[in-house]
């Protein structure tokens, strides 16, 4: 996998391409970049840059915000909001080719969610982040792949992204099960010091993650409190558990069943300390939430499933109200 490109040069796909380039064989092109604004004036001039408690890894890129400047590559990484995803979608035909890997780096429940699992929810298109198909229509779900990342990370300033702690990262294929360009894969991504596993079922993984950030991101969106406060406050910790149950039900039909309990998942998050979530970082950035694939999408699956969701709808439309006075979230 020797052309590589990095769509979303925000922290986590910054932080993704410079390890992955840094990493690149001797004679292989450099990481391309899709980037724009202040962002694609940064790279363009100094390349990526990496904080680490190690230091900082400077890795050159090629940063162009038309993707017809890089041509068909071997992997793409996607890592941007959801909010996002449509526009993107529409403007990556010229990086994919029939070969081409897609790398799904995104929070929440993605596109191609339920393509080949879900029981009697199998092969739906959710309305809350793919409304028209159009995401569909533009990337082939047989060109997916599936990540879930395991960091926590931020941006200082435009083409530098900051890691704080973790470093994991669990791929899969959308339909389950092993494949040689998933194995591919984790070995690249094992090279470039990421600590990558395989899942024979990356719904479950994305589902896990989701249990936890679908609650404290809109939650600490709304009140700028940090995760330790959040837990930390008995009425707030019991709303949050109310909401996870929802969504353990919703789970347990869709075939990815949980068997820890929200307190189980609270002493998770708790390890972690005191800090923001991506959520409360984009509303004090001005920047759009994404809501839609962190609980608009679960509610949609409630739905599908007959699971009742009355915690899961309030917080959805607190957190839609609050965004929407802050022009992050359309009306």
């Amino acid at each position: 996998m020797q052309k590589i490109t990095i769509v979303g040069a925000g922290a986590i796909g910054l932080w993704l391409g410079a390890q992955l380039g840094a990493s690149q064989a001797a004679g292989a092109p450099p990481i391309g970049v899709l980037a724009r604004g202040a962002t694609l004036a940064a790279l363009q001039l100094s390349g990526m840059q990496l904080v680490t408690t190690s230091g900082t890894v400077q890795c050159a890129c090629t940063a162009v915000a038309d993707a017809a400047q890089l041509g068909v590559q071997d992997l793409v990484v996607i890592s941007v909001k959801g909010p996002a995803m449509r526009e993107v979608a529409k403007q990556i035909a010229p990086l994919l080719g029939p070969h081409t890997v897609v790398l799904s780096a995104m929070n929440g429940v993605p596109w191609w969610f339920l393509q080949g699992f879900g029981g009697a929810a199998s092969g739906k298109r959710l309305q809350a982040v793919d409304a028209d198909g159009s995401i569909a229509g533009h990337i082939s779900t047989a060109s997916v792949l599936g990540c879930v990342v395991h960091a926590s990370c931020t941006s200082p300033a435009p083409g530098t992204a900051q890691l704080h702690f973790g470093n994991k990262l669990i791929i899969g294929e959308p339909s389950g099960g092993a494949s040689a360009r998933l194995a591919a894969l984790q070995e690249r991504l094992q090279s470039a010091g990421f600590e990558a596993a395989c899942s024979l079922q990356i719904q479950r993984d994305i589902w896990y993650k989701l249990w936890g950030n679908m609650t404290v991101n809109p939650i600490s969106a709304i009140t700028g409190a940090t995760t330790d406060k959040i837990l930390g406050d008995d009425l707030v910790r019991g709303f949050v558990s109310a909401v996870m149950l929802e969504a353990k039900a919703i789970g347990a039909c869709i075939g990815i069943p949980i068997a820890d309990s929200p307190e189980d998942r609270h002493a998770v998050t708790a390890k972690l300390g005191a800090f923001k979530t991506s959520m409360l970082q984009d509303v004090q950035a001005g920047k759009a939430v994404e809501l839609d694939a962190l609980v608009g999408a679960v509610r949609e699956l409630g739905m599908l499933t007959g699971v009742a969701t009355p915690f899961t709808d309030a917080l959805m439309g607190l957190a839609r109200l609050h965004a929407q006075g802050r022009g992050l979230y359309p009306v």
